[in-house]
Parts: structure tokens; sequence; C-alpha cells
């Protein structure tokens, strides 16, 4: 099976965010689940180094037609980095990619979409259906990936072929749905009879995420249970009712998590690695899991001088690593904050990430007040994450809604416990610890609540300070879960089966 993956970002190349990472690793593990060839078509932004990323530029160049508009782009060629099959990677070049500094807005201030981001993802969009045209073979499967790709599912049944394509579509998070004015889509060649309800007008906007909704053979997203909430009216963002009616034609996939980047045995960003691989650990003593664990108390000791954190082997803790938004719950846990650091509670608390000026203002006041005890590093660190992940006793994540979530995942195979909101793939993936049967991977909590959140953290604490055995047993468990993306991978080539067979 030929497939092709259409998204604004992969890894290592572009990055923002969860969606960068999971086209670096679902395209290998498609190659290695038996796909005959995968590609993946991107845009070469003005942060990407040709030369760094060993990039081979093509001489011949591309014309595209958006609407009225033609544009010449060009085309960079090179592969995915890591072990495996050969995934082909094609970056398109244009100044509306390669003379801006940013993704979809300004570094400086990300959340400020660019005016022409419509025209910029349509040409990203009809640019690569334009490619897999060429293509040698051509694909048998076009897979399009969030709404700056929703286009590219339309463009894709306009153009001619021998034998069409079939086309699939992931939701990577429904909350961010590419709204526009319809005039933008008029200009951008979407038919006048799609601008309607039925098509992809939504409430007097087009929008490009429903274009993949309404049009695309198949759909999926990224857990199993964020399948589910999104048909439903409190986490479908007005778009409940398209994902009803087509949800015959949806599956959730967990993503998967690439363990050759984050495993604590192989990490180069670690002072000191340790562990081993999961299938080792299962019968190890309790003093022999122990002692495999002395590694990690000295990634904890060594991320407490870096934070400027007073060493303290016994004290717990509590790290997050994440987009400072209200969607992760970030309000929620620094309300909790503001609250606990004035009891007797003894914890620690280490945060990285950046965002909303707002949130970001009352952490630096947290970190101003309570400088012993809270550190805050409000930036995009990858090395840093990799020690938080290393070093921390237990990973908050208390999101209002989370599509699948990778950190959660990162923190198990770390031996650091996550404490998380039963939602998405959150849900999906961590299983509330009971002392009483010895079962369970982390802390879980459902309502959206402080004290919930709160109960759950002491739960974890309490854990922590009173019962060692049962904490290595929970260590251990989550260490041995497995996220891998095999099956995940194995999961998606049924979905592209069923595509192709119009079922």
């Amino acid at each position: 099976m030929n497939v092709l993956h259409i998204a604004s970002e992969v890894a290592p190349f572009s990055k923002t965010g969860g969606l960068g990472d999971v086209l670096a690793a679902l395209p290998r593990a498609l190659a290695q689940q038996g796909a005959s060839r995968v590609t993946v078509v991107s845009a070469r932004y003005g942060s990407i180094h040709p030369q760094q990323h060993g990039l081979a530029k093509r001489l011949k160049k591309l014309s595209v037609s958006v609407g009225a508009q033609t544009f010449e782009v060009g085309l960079y060629e090179g592969r995915l980095p890591g072990p495996g099959p050969l995934v082909t990677v094609y970056l398109i070049e244009h100044p509306l990619f390669s003379e801006r500094p940013g993704v979809y807005g300004p570094p400086d201030n990300p959340g400020e979409g660019y005016a022409d981001n419509p025209l910029r993802f349509a040409l990203l969009s009809q640019a690569a259906i334009c490619l897999a045209k060429e293509l040698v073979p051509r694909p048998d499967v076009i897979h399009a990936h969030d709404w700056q790709a929703g286009l590219a599912v339309y463009y894709a049944q306009q153009a001619e072929w021998d034998t069409p394509p079939a086309t699939v579509f992931t939701v990577h998070n429904l909350m961010f749905q590419g709204l526009f004015p319809l005039s933008d889509a008029q200009g951008l060649g979407v038919r006048p009879e799609l601008l309607t309800p039925d098509g992809i007008e939504f409430y007097g906007q087009a929008s490009f995420i429903k274009a993949g909704l309404q049009l695309a053979d198949r759909l999926t997203t990224v857990s199993p249970r964020y399948a589910q909430e999104i048909c439903t009216p409190e986490f479908g963002y007005g778009l409940d009712g398209v994902m009803q009616a087509r949800r015959g034609r949806l599956t959730g996939i967990l993503n998967g998590v690439d363990y050759d980047r984050w495993s604590p045995w192989l990490d180069g960003a670690l002072p000191v690695r340790f562990s081993r691989p999961p299938a080792e650990l299962e019968a190890l003593s309790e003093d022999a899991f122990a002692a495999e664990l002395v590694g990690k108390a000295r990634c904890k000791a060594e991320l407490q001088r870096e934070l400027s954190l007073p060493v303290r082997p016994k004290t717990p803790l509590l790290v997050s690593i994440s987009r400072l938004t209200e969607q992760k719950g970030i309000d929620l846990l620094i309300q909790w904050l503001e609250a606990e650091l004035h009891s007797r509670s003894e914890f620690q608390f280490a945060l990285l990430g950046q965002g909303q000026p707002a949130l970001e203002q009352r952490l630096r006041m947290l970190a101003e007040r309570h400088p012993t005890r809270v550190a805050i590093r409000l930036t995009f660190d990858e090395a840093l994450a990799h020690r938080m992940e290393a070093g921390g006793d237990f990973f908050v994540m208390p999101s209002r809604f989370e599509p699948c979530g990778l950190n959660q995942i990162y923190s198990m195979r770390y031996g650091t416990i996550p404490i998380v909101r039963s939602v998405g793939g959150l849900f999906d993936t961590v299983v509330d610890f009971d002392a009483r049967s010895r079962s369970g991977t982390g802390f879980t909590f459902q309502p959206f609540e402080t004290a919930a959140l709160g109960n759950a953290i002491r739960r974890a604490l309490a854990a922590y300070h009173s019962d060692e055995p049962s904490m290595l047993a929970l260590q251990k468990r989550a260490m041995r879960a497995d996220f891998g993306w095999a099956t995940s991978a194995r999961a998606y080539l049924n979905v592209y089966r069923q595509a192709q067979s119009g079922k």
C-alpha cells in the first residue's frame, strides 16, 4: 500500500506540538508494518535550514492552481531520520512559507495567525495533490491531518486520476477548526455549493476542518475515548452533529510513542541513563527494581540543581510540561498551587512551557514568592523536557480535554507517575492506582474542579510518603506499559483498507 501524508508539521523539520511528533513516527511505523511506500508532504518554513537536514532541492518546479491564482513552487526532498524503511519527505518551497519566521504566526505571538493562512495552507494542500499526481507509483491513500490539510481532501476529489486514491482525515484537536471568511474559501477554488451548512460553512464562516470531516472516505482521531467525546456537545465545539452523522466512518486510534527517543536507558539528554527495556523488568525482585532506579534518583538531584531548587531526595517533585492554555487545565493547576503552597504539604513543583501571558504571569509570581518550592521555565526546551520526565516523581496533567496526550505516556516509561484528569487519551492510557488490588499506572480524577485535582495529588503524595512497596510496584507497572506505534500503525492500515473498499 502506497500512502501519502499531508500535514503542516513534521518533526524534526517543524514542530509546535504533538502533530509534528505524530508525523515523525507514524509514517515510519506504517513502513515497518508493511506499507510499500510512505511519503510525507509539508512546508519549508523559514526556520528550516535545508543543509542542516540534508535536504536536496529538486530542479523541476510545480505549477499549482489555487482558485484563480497560479503559483510556481519548489520542492525540497529528504527523508525521516531514524531506523527502518525509507520514508520520503517533500517540503513545499514558496515565499508564503519560507519568508515567515513562524509556522502559523509570528514566533513572539504564535496564537495570532498570519492573515493569509487560508491561502498558505490551501497552497500546501493543492501542491501536495499536484505532487501526488506526479509520483510513480501514485498513492493509493491520501491521509490529511488537521484543519491545515482539510482542503487537501477536497482538492484530491476534484483532481483527475486514472484511479482515484482513497482519502483519510485525522482530527488531532477539534478545537482548532481553521475558521475563515467565506470569501476566502471562494477565492481558493471551493465550489459554491460547498459553502453551505451541508458543506464547509460554519456559522457564517468557512471551516477547513469541516471540509475534511465532510468529504473524506474515512475519519480518525487520536484516541478511542476522544472519538466518543467529539460526538457530544461538550467536546464537539459545534461540530458534534457532523461527527454524529459520520460516526460510522470514524475510528479512534491512540497515538503511539517513539520509544527510540523516549526511553531512560537510551536517552542522551539525561545526566545518567537508567533502567532497562520493559520485558526485562517483569522478573526483577523489589530490591533489584529499586536498584534500577538509582539513576533516576541522580536525575532528580541534577534536575533540582539545574532548576535552582534545594536538592531534597525525599521531597516529592511534581513536574508539568505543557502549552500554557486553559485547555491544558493550567488555570486549575495554578489555583491549586496558590492555595496549597501556603499549607504544610511537602512538595516541589517545576513547569516547562509557554502560552497565554496571563497564565505565565501568575506562574512567575508563584516562583517569586516560593523560590525553594517552585521553578518555572517559560520556554520550549526539548532536552530539558527529557530531563524533567526523568527527574520528576509525578507528572501533573489536569486537562479540560485531551485528544490523546503524549507526556503522560513519556512519563510512565521514565517511572514518573502521571496525575491526570480522566478524559480523552488520558482516560485510555492511565489507570487509577488502587493499593488494595495493587493495580493502576497513575492517579486520576474526573470533575474539572480544584478539589478533585487536589484530592488526586494528595493520594499520590500519601502513597509516596507512606507506602514504598506499593509505589515501587506502581512504577514498575507504569514503566512496563507499552504504547509503541506498531499497534496503532496496524490499526491505520486497516482504516486505509476500509477507505479503499468503501466500507
